[in-house]
């Protein structure tokens, strides 16, 4: 719809104002406080209602009739009468900018207020002389559209949808777009973040840029069905915007949350970067590093879930920061290029070489074969495989019978997207197997040290601390000690 030519898009106000290309409205203008006002055809509360508005909707206001202001509404092009304390006269002076900027600052936190507090942020920027335009109402910006987006993806109240509808539809007036992302047949929608890119180019503090930085790197604004080679691309951009943001003299749950939110980027980039045949190594290395930054002693309440969904990632990936290792002459594996995209696994011992191997599967994930055990009678190796990005199973390599078989055990029966399950170690004598496993299952972390059966693949005990199983504190592997995440605080 027509809008006035200086509500064009948000961003561009404050710069066309301080070049003289901003005209000044002939009439006052007025923006709207509340939800579902009521644009009626006459002065009075018994006359037709032409349309319902929005917090935010601003109105020119073309006169004054007994207590309702005649204002049109350019958003939808309409004229009518509006109650005048459902609106607020607002003066766009430079003098005025001060007072406007305050309003802004008193919004910018106040939850189910975000596009009165967007319409306040353009009022702002178009009393403000350009030079005196700095990072803060950006900042503003940035997380009231963010938290709008998020509001409008989780709300279930049908009472609150019609509202949130109608301020999503005033904020697109003022050029904040707000994009829908679908993830596995579900809607989230998301702030594009163009203010935030303006925050991290502006001289910004250092708080203001921590908070620009993880909301553009947010991981449930990231398009699921990017091609490998632009997820990697906008993986490797993510990283390169959390190591601007400097750390001096932020909280500590802060730093927490670049930190975590680094560790994960850096696990996808270190898969990334496997799948691709590029290095590795030192992408896993500074994920691990990133995770072991955090201090879980300073985790403010709803951090820890995203903690928890950090150090899974971090461990999913973390095989890519192991060199590697030459097999020995027992029970081994040996990889082979397949068809395009392809590693081929081979089974071998001492009686049975690369071209007569005793079992041989080929896959698409990522093989990590440092992770590769072997029990001490050569009747079982375990092999961590890696699908995806943030999922990696256990397979499992033994004899039945007379006959090698593998068994894939994945972290969780469904929700394929985040966890994994490793091997912790072997129990002597018995087809027992410790493991270690993460998943996130049903919107919430499995945390847990088991005994497998290897006949059933059944875990006949389990735990949430290993300590609590005697044979895991018995036999678990000194290699899978000093290396796994699982083990964390």
């Amino acid at each position: 719809m027509k809008a006035l030519p200086w509500i064009g898009l948000l961003l561009g106000i404050g710069l066309a104002h301080a070049a003289g290309l901003a005209p000044q409205a002939a009439n006052p203008l007025a923006i709207v406080s509340q939800d579902g006002i009521a644009l009626r055809a006459q002065a009075r509360h018994s006359a037709a209602s032409q349309a319902v508005l929005w917090q935010g909707d601003i109105l020119e206001v073309r006169g004054h009739r007994l207590d309702y202001l005649e204002v049109y509404d350019h958003r939808i092009e309409r004229a009518g009468f509006v109650r005048a304390n459902r609106v607020r006269i607002v003066s766009m002076q430079p003098d005025d900018a001060p007072a406007l900027l305050a309003i802004v600052r008193f919004l910018r936190d106040m939850p189910g207020r975000e596009a009165l507090g967007i319409a306040y942020t353009a009022a702002y920027l178009k009393a403000a002389p350009g030079n005196s335009i700095d990072a803060e109402p950006f900042d503003a910006l940035g997380v009231m559209a963010a938290r709008l987006a998020a509001r409008a993806s989780t709300n279930r109240r049908k009472s609150l949808a019609q509202a949130l509808s109608g301020q999503l539809e005033v904020v697109a007036d003022y050029g904040v777009a707000i994009r829908s992302i679908d993830r596995d047949g579900r809607v989230r929608l998301c702030y594009d973040g163009e203010a935030f890119r303006r925050v991290m180019a502006l001289d910004a503090t250092a708080l203001q840029k921590a908070t620009a930085a993880l909301a553009l790197t947010d991981p449930a604004c990231v398009d699921p069905n990017l091609p490998p080679v632009q997820r990697a691309a906008f993986d490797s951009w993510r990283a390169d915007l959390l190591g601007r943001v400097p750390r001096e003299g932020l909280p500590r749950y802060v730093q927490n949350r670049l930190h975590m939110r680094a560790a994960s980027v850096w696990s996808a980039i270190a898969f990334e970067r496997t799948r691709s045949g590029g290095p590795a190594q030192q992408a896993a290395s500074r994920a691990i590093d990133e995770l072991a930054a955090v201090d879980t002693h300073a985790l403010v309440d709803g951090d820890r879930d995203d903690y928890d969904d950090a150090a899974t990632r971090v461990g999913a990936s973390r095989w890519a920061a192991e060199p590697q290792v030459e097999a020995g002459r027992g029970l081994h594996i040996v990889t082979a290029a397949g068809r395009p995209g392809e590693t081929c696994i081979k089974l071998l011992d001492r009686k049975h070489g690369a071209k007569t191997p005793l079992l041989q599967r080929c896959t698409y994930g990522a093989v990590w074969t440092a992770s590769a055990r072997a029990n001490a009678d050569g009747t079982a190796l375990a092999l961590a495989v890696q699908p995806m990005t943030s999922w990696r199973e256990l397979w499992l390599f033994h004899v039945v019978g007379k006959q090698w078989v593998i068994d894939v055990l994945p972290p969780a029966d469904d929700d394929p997207h985040l966890g994994y399950i490793e091997f912790a170690g072997w129990v002597p004598g018995d087809r027992l197997l410790l493991a270690a496993r993460e998943a996130r299952v049903n919107g919430r972390f499995v945390h847990r040290f088991e005994i497998l059966d290897m006949t059933t693949l059944a875990a006949t005990r389990q735990a949430d601390k290993p300590s609590s199983l005697s044979l895991f504190y018995r036999y678990q592997d000194a290699v899978w000690k000093s290396q796994t995440v699982s083990l964390r605080e």
